[in-house]
């Protein structure tokens, strides 16, 4: 295998169909696994919790709703019950997701071809699919709530009138559209193409002699905890202050 068929097939995916119709499976089930994962610990803790000094997962979930908390306290200016959940499952279903880069490159893709899965790529935001699909959910939760604060005719009336007034209605309703479809594929475009970028660098260090690769292969997995970890904060923070924007009225 050549460097180049090696780049390719762990940049492919197990799909089934062609262009716009193929289903990545590896992306969904991948995705679904740490989705369930997600449900059940919190579940079990839920049923667990311990008082006073919690240890070990339910620290870390716990230290991880403090932190959304406080950043939704701070952002959010509504007040809406659905805002910290989501945000909360944002930020570790990302986090999850982006985490399976930080395995060995190879392990899973050999795994699966061992047992006769030809293709296999582990971290589902490195599919655009999966990225524009949180980024739609997101869309989808903004127009929710543009439609229960401000009312159809409310929230049509930003397109009438924002930003120039009515004497500019054509040229409101194109600003308008553009940036309110430039929201969600900003969210899916950059989470995708950072965690692309750092997957290609984790393969191009991994076509070095193992003795010369260990060196940036480490210095960039240290870097890439950072990335990862970020990516997921921007997600979950352009998300909350989406949802705080379409809980402004006018006359906030």
């Amino acid at each position: 295998m050549t460097s180049a068929d090696y780049i390719h097939h762990h940049l492919t995916n197990l799909h089934t169909g062609q262009g716009f119709w193929s289903v990545n499976w590896d992306t969904l089930i991948i995705g679904w696994i740490l989705a369930a994962l997600l449900i059940v610990t919190g579940w079990r803790i839920g049923r667990r919790l311990e008082q006073g000094a919690p240890k070990g997962v339910q620290n870390l979930l716990e230290s991880a709703v403090e932190f959304v908390s406080t950043q939704v306290s701070e952002i959010f200016d509504g007040r809406d019950p659905l805002v910290g959940p989501v945000a909360l499952t944002i930020f570790v279903w990302v986090f999850l997701m982006n985490a399976m880069d930080m395995l060995p490159a190879d392990l899973l893709p050999m795994l699966a071809g061992a047992a006769g899965v030809p293709h296999l790529k582990a971290v589902p935001t490195t599919d655009l699919g999966t990225t524009a699909g949180l980024a739609l959910g997101v869309f989808l939760l903004v127009l929710h709530a543009n439609l229960k604060v401000k009312g159809v005719g409310g929230y049509l009336k930003t397109f009438l009138f924002h930003p120039f007034g009515k004497w500019l209605m054509p040229i409101n309703i194109v600003m308008t559209l553009i940036e309110e479809i430039s929201r969600p594929l900003s969210l899916a475009l950059r989470l995708f193409g950072n965690m692309f970028a750092g997957e290609l660098v984790f393969l191009l260090i991994a076509l070095l002699p193992w003795w010369i690769g260990w060196v940036p292969g480490s210095l960039w997995a240290i870097f890439h905890i950072l990335v990862i970890t970020l990516q997921a904060f921007i997600f979950m923070l352009l998300s909350i202050v989406y949802l705080s924007m379409a809980h402004r009225t006018e006359h906030d």
